[in-house]
Formats: structure tokens, C-alpha cells, sequence
């Protein structure tokens, strides 16, 4: 479907794209990664037209529609049902020419198209997009005015995605969201009936709903098959047998210079020194992939460990003011807990963060944690309190004032920024550069307790995976706040659900989690497995049997729906022209018009006729079989 032709684009002195190509194949879901900086961005920019490529051309089949989410959160007047239902823009503008439209034909052909694209069910699908991304139904009606930035954000990847383009562009969406609308993006990538093409970081998305990598390394573009652990695995392999063929072709390079070397000063030697000179020429280098290092993280534990229990509380609650977020907290937290908070922004997850962290006091009930207790708390929001002009290693000398200027240097590379990086003012770095900064700085001082409270975001996958391994290596307590699946089942061994103004412990794993959020999913699971289960006694042929019966059912009640559809459509359409045929002033100045419509009514009525006599024909096979 999309085909990148010998791509070349530079910015400044970098080049990001060198003659870089792949093609898409019609209905892939495609994910597009590569470390940061390396033109991720920069390449969806050229597919859209916002950039003009150096060389090369982008490909898209006439007449197919491109979306991305807006770069402008919508801010305005209307209500987010109105924001969503507008970005169907051929639907809005049927609507608008029906209300004035005077022309019978043209009125029964908006009515066709409209049937055609499912408008009637329109104003459903939105609300459905929009409660999947956390939206309830007041909400819904609510302008897009009264919500902050990072709603507005979500309510423009809803407008896309209820719009359904034929080739969806997605940058990082889960940025955007909590575990709980990331858990249904997951779901609805799954079954998004077009093509995709999805930047992201993160490893569940990218195993889970995509079937095709397309990896951006070096200014080049190559597509694999599969997930991101099939890509990585087969990406690996390319390594080892890139590896090996060079090692042999630099013992064969070593082996003919050797001989040249020797021998082409003699004369008798000298027609051979020479073709194996020019077989040296011809022989291409064969390039080895090489994988940058990732800087580890840095996260020191305590000199000393606290006794447990860390932090108990009983009967506690917490809010501002007089307004109780949260209140029955009944939790005991020990010095090594890996806990993730789970539940959907709003339930109060950031409030049971400040009051573990001692930020926030308890409105009642009693709080317990020891005096020595020393917490770091890390949100995304805080990277907003570095000072952009000054540069890591004049952040680290405001915490480490007392220390030499060589611990403090010791002490920004050790954090990931070492020699000239130290030196790089605030405002240069990158989101993960910042990240990693404010992380280190957070947790400078060996604290009992780390709070997480989305530490991902901007954060490569091999990024990602230092900071598991680095969460892990940690040996104090961890209290994590995160849209990453794949970082929640890599370093949490427990859950605690925040909702219903309470925070609790939860019973069971993500995958128990993920089926409670979307509601229905283990129950189709557990039927899924006891149709493919072998077979076992009186109940496993039972279950074989009404599993083939609905196999055998599934086609005919496909057809017994497209029949009723039909069904529906033609009655619409001649309820139309019967509206327009009523008005008999209508056609005073042209009888002729009177006529056509008869005569397409009349076609319309043998149709739905036939319509109906299938549907009784497939009713009655369906209630046979």
C-alpha cells in the first residue's frame, strides 16, 4: 500500500534518511522503531507532505486517506462528541447537504451514501472510542475547553481513530494515556481494519498489535516480519551471521595481502600478486551491525535498611483541603515491596503518591513510617523544574555542594553524562536525556523508597531496558505509576488498584487486570480454550460439538446480517422517494422527475422484495443447522 522510494532527507549537517526504501504491505500493522534521534518523526513528516524529501518519492494509491492525530489538542467550544463525530469529514458534509438539499435525486443519493458509511451508527462509535480512552458519558458532553492539555490530546487520537483512515499514523500514542485507555489501544490496534503505522517505545504494543517491524538504523529502513521479540530475535541472528562471514572475510583479505606482500616484487609471482590486488579491489567490506551502548541507570539503595514494616496505615485517608480523595487505606508497605499502582487517571493514584512520599499529610487515621525513612519521587511533570540553561553537572553541584569538583563529575557520568555531555546545557538534551537526569537527581541521595511515576515516556526501548534492569538492581522499595505493561510485569510482584476512593490490593496478575478493564475478554478466552482443548470425556465432546455447530453457523448468520442490512437500506431509500413523491407541488414545473422516481421506486420495491425472500431463505437454514 505504501511504498518509500530511495528516501534522502538531511537536517542541518545530519543525515537522517540515505536512500532509505520499504514498502507496507495492504493492511499491515506496521511498528516503526529505531533509537531516538535517529528520524522516526522526521520520516511520518515526509509521508504526510509536511517535509520535502532531499531525493526519493512516497507512494500512496489514489484516493486513500491519510491520519495522524492533530499536532493542536482541540481547545474550542464543542463538546468532544462534536470534536469526534467532525472528524468524519465526508459524513459532516452529507449531513450539512441534506438539511439543505432540494434536488430528489441528489437527496436519495446522500441518503444511499449515508447508509453506505453507517452514518446512523456514528454518534455509537464515537462515544465508544471516547469511553475506551477514558472518557465517561458526561464527560462526553463536556466542551473541549474544561479539559487540560493532556485530555485534549486524547480526545484528538480518538477523533482519528473513530475517522478510520486508510492509513493511520501513530506517534507514541500511549504517551497520551494511562495503563487502562493504553490496555484498550492495544485491544482496538488489534482489529483496526486498515493499515498502521505506529512509532513506539513500547514493547507490549509492539509484540501484541503489530504483525510487521519496519527498523530505522543508520539512515536505513529494513522491514521484518512479526513482533518486536521476533525482530529482535531475527535481528540477532543477522548479527551472528554477519559477524561470522566477516570474520572469514577478513581472514581471506589477510591471506591474499599476505601473498601480495610477499611475492610481487618477483617476477615469476607477479601476473598472480596481481589478481589477487584486484580481487583485494573488488571484494566489498561486509558491514557488521553494531548495537550503540546504552548508558545504565543509576539507582543506589541505602546505606542502611529500615526494619520493616516501612510505612503502615490504618483507617487513613487523604485529599486537600476538606475534600477526601481517598479515605479507608488500610496498607502495610515493606523495605522491599515492588508495587504498581493501577486505575484510571483521576481515581487518585498521584494523591496516594504524594501521601506515601510525605508530601501530602493524612486527613485522618493514623500513618505510621519510620523517622529515617528517606523517599525520592520522580513524575513527569518535574522535568519542567530543571533549569534550561544550565547544564547537569551545575544541578548535581546544587546537591552535592560540600563535595570535590571531581566526586561531582564522578557523579554525572555515573548518572549517564559523562566528559562534554556533562557540560550540554538542559535545553540541548532530549526528553529521555532530561528523564534520566531528573531521575538521577531524584535519587541521588540512596533513598529507602522510590516513587515512579511514569518514568518511561521518552524513553527508547533500549532505554526501557536499562531502567528494568536498574528497578530491579535497586534494593529498597518501589512504588511505580506506569502505562508500560512490559515495565509493570518486569519489576512489580505487587498490584494495588486505586478506585472507588480507595486503594487495595489486587488479586491476580495483568493479564487479569487487562480482562477486567475490557470487560468480557476471558470469557471469550476460556470458550476459545475449551473448544481447542482435546477432548475428554461426555463434556469435552460437548463442548467439540457446539464448536463446530457455531463454526458451521458463523457464515450463514454473516449473511443472514448483511441480508437485514440490505433490508433496512432499501426500506430507508423508499421511504425517501415515497416523502419526496407525496409533495406533488415538487414537480409542477417538471413531470418528467415524477416519473424517473416511480420508476426508481419501483426498482427499489422488487429489490427489497428479493431482499426479503433471502433473508426467509437463510432464517430457515440457520434454524436447521
Amino acid at each position: 500500500m505504501l511504498t518509500l522510494n530511495d528516501i534522502t532527507y538531511r537536517l542541518g549537517e545530519r543525515l537522517l534518511l540515505d536512500h532509505a526504501g520499504a514498502s507496507l504491505p495492504d493492511g499491515a500493522r506496521v511498528g516503526l522503531v529505531g533509537r531516538n534521534g535517529t528520524g522516526k518523526t522526521t520520516l511520518f513528516r515526509i509521508i504526510t507532505g509536511d517535509l520535502s524529501p532531499e531525493g526519493g518519492s512516497v507512494h500512496l494509491p489514489k484516493g486513500r486517506r491519510i491520519g495522524g492525530v492533530a499536532q493542536e489538542a482541540p481547545g474550542g467550544p464543542e463538546t468532544l462528541i462534536e470534536v469526534v463525530l467532525a472528524a468524519d469529514t465526508e459524513r459532516a458534509a452529507l449531513l450539512r447537504e441534506s438539511e439543505t438539499a432540494t434536488d430528489p435525486l441528489r437527496i436519495a443519493e446522500i441518503g444511499t451514501r449515508l447508509a453506505d458509511i453507517d452514518a446512523h451508527s456514528a454518534p455509537a462509535r464515537a462515544a465508544t472510542v471516547l469511553h475506551g480512552l477514558g472518557f465517561d458519558e458526561a464527560a462526553q458532553q463536556r466542551p473541549c475547553s474544561d479539559f487540560s492539555g493532556g485530555w485534549r490530546m486524547r480526545v484528538a487520537l480518538a477523533a482519528v481513530l473513530f475517522a478510520q483512515p486508510d492509513l493511520l499514523l501513530l506517534d507514541e500514542p500511549t504517551n497520551y494515556l494511562d495503563l487502562e485507555g493504553t490496555l484498550w489501544l492495544y485491544d482496538y490496534l488489534e482489529r483496526y481494519p486498515h493499515t498502521v503505522l505506529v512509532v513506539s517505545h513500547d514493547r507490549e504494543l509492539l509484540d501484541t498489535c503489530v504483525d510487521h517491524i519496519l527498523h530505522l538504523d543508520q539512515g536505513k529502513l529494513t522491514i521484518y516480519r512479526g513482533g518486536y521479540s521476533s525482530f529482535a530475535k531475527q535481528r540477532a541472528e543477522k548479527q551472528m551471521q554477519l559477524a561470522k562471514a566477516k570474520e572469514k572475510q577478513d581472514a581471506e583479505r589477510k591471506h591474499l595481502q599476505s601473498f601480495v606482500d610477499r611475492f610481487k616484487a618477483k617476477a615469476t609471482k607477479a601476473r598472480q600478486a596481481q589478481s589477487r590486488v584486484k580481487r583485494l579491489e573488488k571484494m566489498e567490506t561486509i558491514a557488521t551491525i553494531v548495537d550503540r551502548d546504552v548508558q545504565p541507570f543509576s539507582l543506589p539503595g541505602p546505606e542502611r535498611p529500615l526494619a520493616p514494616p516501612m510505612i503502615v496505615l490504618n483507617d487513613a485517608s487523604a485529599g486537600y483541603g476538606e475534600r477526601k480523595v481517598l479515605s479507608r487505606l488500610n496498607l502495610t508497605l515493606l523495605p522491599d515491596d515492588r508495587i504498581a499502582l493501577l486505575g484510571s487517571n483521576g481515581n487518585g493514584k498521584s494523591t496516594f503518591c504524594k501521601l506515601i512520599g510525605g508530601r501530602l499529610a493524612p486527613l485522618s487515621g493514623e500513618m505510621r513510617k519510620s523517622s529515617k525513612l528517606e523517599t525520592a519521587y520522580f513524575a513527569q511533570h518535574q522535568l519542567d523544574e530543571l533549569r534550561l540553561e544550565d547544564t547537569p553537572v551545575a544541578h548535581l553541584r546544587d546537591l552535592m555542594p560540600d563535595a570535590p569538583e571531581a566526586k561531582v563529575r564522578s557523579k554525572a557520568a555515573q548518572i549517564g553524562f559523562p566528559a562534554q555531555k556533562a557540560e550540554t546545557p538542559v535545553k540541548n538534551l532530549s526528553g529521555g536525556e532530561k528523564a534520566r537526569l531528573m531521575l538521577g537527581l531524584a535519587a541521588l541521595g540512596g533513598p529507602h523508597l522510590l516513587i515512579l511515576d511514569e518514568p518511561t515516556n521518552h524513553l527508547d526501548i533500549d532505554s526501557r531496558t536499562a531502567l528494568v534492569n536498574a528497578i530491579n538492581d535497586y534494593p529498597g522499595a518501589v512504588i511505580l505509576v506506569s502505562h508500560d505493561r512490559f515495565l509493570i510485569e518486569s519489576c512489580a510482584d505487587r498490584l494495588w488498584i486505586v478506585g472507588d476512593g480507595t486503594v487495595k490490593n489486587f488479586d491476580g496478575d495483568m493479564e487479569d487486570y487487562r480482562t477486567l478493564v475490557l470487560g468480557g475478554a476471558k470469557a471469550a478466552r476460556r470458550e476459545k480454550q475449551a473448544e481447542t482443548a482435546p477432548a475428554g470425556g461426555a463434556k469435552a465432546d460437548e463442548r467439540k460439538g457446539a464448536a463446530v455447530k457455531r463454526a458451521a453457523q458463523g457464515p450463514l448468520r454473516q449473511k443472514l446480517n448483511l441480508a437485514e442490512a440490505k433490508i433496512a437500506k432499501l426500506t430507508g431509500l423508499i421511504e425517501k422517494v415515497d416523502g419526496v413523491l407525496g409533495n406533488g407541488a415538487a414537480f409542477a414545473r417538471d413531470p418528467g422527475k415524477a416519473l424517473l422516481l416511480s420508476r426508481q421506486r419501483a426498482e427499489l420495491a422488487e429489490a427489497l422484495a428479493a431482499a426479503e425472500e433471502e433473508w426467509l431463505g437463510l432464517s430457515e437454514e440457520l434454524e436447521s443447522a
